[in-house]
This record gives structure tokens, C-alpha cells and sequence, in this order.
């Protein structure tokens, strides 16, 4: 199986693209969201819930609700975003071990790796970690909002 970001990952950027290009322009509804990007609407409902709970989206509730960025473009990074719906970025157990992770969740070996301190592999899905970690880290949601415009991505009103 190839080393792929998930659909819902995927997804949660474009919902949080959309969420940015309608930043300080009010509520947007998922409904609207949904139709421009071509992704279900119910996809996107449970897509918002990590995002939500990570802090990244703010809800309002009732007749006019919706949701909004619950912070500036400029202060969420793809990182954040891929974190609160994939959790933790490590192409291997092995590699997140500053995380929690223990070295008995490493390999392909069901049972475990002992040999994650020690295994010079381990060097290698870090490096790679820190690389993965670093880009996502490089794209703010004001930036890729910013390219949405010069690309001519639509601009719905997702507002109520």
C-alpha cells in the first residue's frame, strides 16, 4: 500500500479552504460547501467533528448556524488540519515514539519491534516524519486560500 494522505484528510483541506475563502464574511453552511467541492454533505459532517474538537472550526447553532474558521487563516497550517483528522504524523509507529508511541508498535511484525531504539531504519521514517511535518507546516490556510483565488477557484456564498 503506498504512503497516501486519506480521503478525509483530503477532504478536510478542501472544507477548510472553502471555510477560509468565506473567513470574516459570516457562517457557512456545510450544504453549500458540499455542493461546490462535490463531496457528500454528510461526508463533510463527520469530517467537521475532529476539526471542530481540534479547536480548528467553530459551530453556531440554529436557524443561522453554520460553521467558521475559530482562527485566523494565517494561524492554521495543513499540518494542524491533518493532525485533527488523521492524528499524529508518522509514516511508522516507530517514528512517533516522542509522541507515545512505544517501541513494541513498530514493524510489520503484529506482536511488535523491539528493535526501534536501536534499528538504523528507524532514522530513515523519522527523517521522513520531520520532512512530512515541516512542508504541512509550510501551508497556512490564508496561503492556499490566497492560490484558490489565482487559480480561479469559484466563489460560492456559502453563507445563509
Amino acid at each position: 500500500m503506498p504512503l497516501q494522505m486519506s480521503t478525509r484528510g483530503r477532504y478536510g483541506v478542501r472544507l477548510m479552504v472553502a471555510l477560509a475563502l468565506n473567513y470574516g464574511k459570516g457562517i457557512s453552511l456545510l450544504k453549500g460547501i458540499a455542493r461546490q467541492e462535490g463531496i457528500s454533505e454528510k461526508y463533510l459532517g463527520q469530517i467537521i467533528i475532529p476539526l471542530k474538537a481540534g479547536g480548528l472550526v467553530a459551530s453556531q447553532r440554529g436557524s443561522h448556524g453554520g460553521y467558521s474558521l475559530a482562527r485566523p487563516p494565517e494561524d492554521i497550517t495543513v499540518k494542524d488540519i491533518v493532525e485533527a483528522i488523521e492524528g499524529a504524523i508518522a509514516p511508522v509507529p516507530c517514528a512517533d515514539l516522542a509522541a507515545g508511541a512505544s517501541p513494541g508498535e513498530c514493524g510489520e511484525d503484529p506482536t511488535g519491534c523491539d528493535r526501534a531504539t536501536t534499528c538504523v531504519a528507524t532514522r530513515v521514517w523519522k527523517k521522513l516524519r520531520d520532512d512530512i511535518v515541516s512542508s504541512l507546516s509550510g501551508f497556512t490556510l490564508a496561503e492556499l486560500a490566497r492560490q484558490a483565488r489565482e487559480v480561479g477557484a469559484p466563489a460560492t456564498n456559502y453563507m445563509i
